[in-house]
């Protein structure tokens, strides 16, 4: 992928990650395919460590810095040259009696400098320590890299751009939303058209915006996705701004064709670059995890505001970067902390209320209590929505397959893929219009059960042939058709999230779920941890998935069961990953779930290995 003129980050810097991408690796850190780093060969003994970053890592001799973690590789305020310099001041038994340092001409071989440094990393953690001023005031002078008073000012900044951002975004989406299904259909179509035909203002308004969204493809560029953002954070801490026209222009246009993906993913990539650029090209940081803090920061504030969740928008934010929890544990709260930021600024300007969005009292009430029962059905509910996410990611990915042999993955050949899914999204809309657009609104229509005549978006409501959802198996054809709608908007590589259209189809699932459950558990139980299981087994966000399901529908007594009945969903489908740049921080103890790397790095750590035990 290309990056943007000016992106490339500075390669003077020795704090910069040495990656696959040539324009990242600096002058001094070069690696081969032959386990060398600058000419030297480091020797071979075999230590397990995680993969991490770009994939293709894992075949290649990686450069120490980087097996030592996702962040950057802790100096301790002792550069290497300063290590390497202490170490030849010391013999061999001072070196752990390891017994093997070899000198080339007064210089230490590069298997032992390595170890000096993760000795140095390891063991003296106090030189860290000193790192960080005892003053708030001393550290506001200068917001020297890193430290509170800093975090706080980029918070701030980047919350106000984002915030503005959201709202620019936002007024645009719905204005043209507006435009293009209430207001021209009631000047055109009403009282010009016959009823009869009213149906196929669906199909012309959804194939011009899908060809408008191919057309952006092949002229503008690769807008990117989720995944690829996930990846971007991972890789490189920042987002290329040079993704962000073509992600505003597709993923709008692919709103507005009626796909089912809705805005919190484009969100999250154009806030999440903006917060690269301003560490970056304002701020000028240099240090990775720097850089990556205030990315993250971006992206939390784009979930907070669109949620109008702060703490479960800007937790999603993390966990979704990692397969298994918040593995960015370290930016939490300053990512909480911007999300609240940007969720003030984009609430102002939209003028939209932080409120409850969904009402589901109308068959049981609202929950005043739980019961420990409630959070047990809730483990076997979060199950039952992990069967329907398993069962969309397979044929997801036949899905897939079939558009890779027909050769249509080629951005040049956009316009036909995005016919070829387009076809299918159309024909879910036309049958069943609640499986038009993202579903955030929709949601109260189909959770409640409510008449056609009351979805927000989509016109004709009734559709071609009137669906109504008034039985159990006309939501069980809600909920198959919107994970068909879903995979056939993604594969046809129209851009946008898919957090609220998998609840929307969980809350189909739920309502046919409570037609079997006794008359004693309420209906939003089963709606909101079957939404729950679905989109956890997607997304991985356990944690802010509960949240969100509970604020938004005014459910907080809810919680404890949505939580059980995201985290059991998280466990039965550990296995499973659908967000393939999802992967685990090279410095997280094996403990966690993780994949493993064999890499040769030298004898001396097999030893202190042993030594430690």
């Amino acid at each position: 992928m290309s990056r943007a003129n000016g992106d490339t980050a500075s390669e003077t810097s020795p704090l910069l990650p040495t990656t696959v991408t040539s324009d990242l690796e600096g002058p001094n850190l070069r690696h081969d395919n032959q386990g060398s780093f600058n000419g030297e060969t480091i020797e071979v003994a075999e230590m397990k460590k995680v993969t991490h970053n770009d994939p293709s890592l894992a075949t290649e001799a990686e450069d120490f810095k980087n097996l030592l973690g996702s962040t950057r590789f802790l100096y301790n305020n002792v550069r290497a040259d300063e290590m390497s310099q202490t170490l030849r001041r010391q013999t061999v038994d001072d070196f752990r009696g390891i017994g093997r340092t070899k000198h080339v001409d007064g210089e230490i071989s590069s298997s032992n400098r390595l170890s000096m440094i993760y000795h140095q990393q390891r063991d003296h953690a106090m030189l860290y320590l000193e790192k960080v001023k005892t003053s708030f005031f001393q550290d506001a002078k200068s917001l020297a890299e890193g430290t509170i008073p800093q975090s706080v000012v980029l918070a701030l900044v980047i919350g106000v751009v984002c915030g503005v951002a959201c709202w620019l975004y936002y007024s645009i989406l719905f204005f043209f939303l507006e435009l293009l299904w209430t207001t021209l259909p009631d000047q055109v179509v009403v009282n010009s058209w016959d009823e009869k035909y009213y149906w196929l203002w669906i199909p012309l308004v959804s194939t011009t915006m899908i060809t408008c969204v191919g057309l952006t493809v092949v002229y503008m560029g690769e807008p990117g996705d989720l995944p690829y953002t996930i990846g971007r954070v991972h890789a490189q801490a920042f987002i290329p701004m040079n993704h962000v026209s073509p992600m505003v222009f597709s993923s709008l246009f692919s709103i507005l064709a009626g796909g089912s993906l809705g805005p919190e993913a484009p969100l999250v990539a154009i806030c999440g670059a903006l917060g690269g650029f301003v560490s970056r090209r304002i701020f000028l940081q240099k240090h990775i995890n720097v850089v990556r803090k205030h990315t993250l920061m971006g992206m939390g504030g784009a979930l907070a505001a669109f949620f109008g969740v702060p703490l479960g928008g800007s937790l999603f934010a993390l966990e979704v970067c990692s397969r298994f929890g918040v593995e960015y544990f370290e930016h939490l709260i300053e990512a909480i902390f911007c999300g609240e930021i940007c969720l003030v600024v984009f609430r102002s300007l939209s003028g939209l209320p932080i409120q409850p969005i969904w009402d589901l009292t109308a068959i049981s009430g609202r929950m005043m209590s739980t019961t420990p029962m409630h959070v047990l059905l809730g483990a076997v509910i979060g199950l039952y929505g992990a069967f329907w996410a398993t069962v969309f990611a397979r044929f997801h990915w036949k899905v897939m397959a079939m558009f890779g042999k027909l050769n249509l993955l080629d951005n040049q050949r956009a316009v036909y893929r995005g016919w070829l899914g387009g076809f299918f999204v159309i024909l879910m809309a036309v049958l069943v219009p609640h499986t038009a657009f993202w579903g955030e609104e929709e949601i109260q229509i189909v959770a409640t059960m409510s008449p056609a005549k009351d979805l927000p978006n989509i016109w004709p409501t009734t559709g071609l042939l009137g669906f109504e959802m008034n039985s159990p198996f006309h939501a069980f054809i809600v909920g198959i058709c919107k994970l068909i709608a879903i995979s056939f908007t993604v594969s046809g590589g129209l851009r946008g999230g898919y957090i609220f259209p998998l609840m929307c189809s969980g809350a189909a699932f739920g309502r046919l779920l409570y037609y079997v459950l006794p008359e004693s558990v309420p209906m939003q139980l089963a709606v909101l941890c079957t939404a729950a299981g679905m989109n956890v087994a997607i997304t991985r966000t356990s944690l802010a998935t509960t949240l969100i399901l509970a604020f938004l529908p005014g459910e907080p007594v809810a919680i404890p069961a949505i939580l059980m009945a995201s985290i059991c969903s998280l466990f039965a489908t550990s296995y499973m990953p659908f967000i393939k740049s999802q992967i685990t921080r090279s410095d997280i103890d094996h403990s966690l779930f993780h994949e493993e790397h064999h890499i040769s790095v030298g004898l001396v750590l097999e030893e202190e290995h042993q030594d430690d035990h």
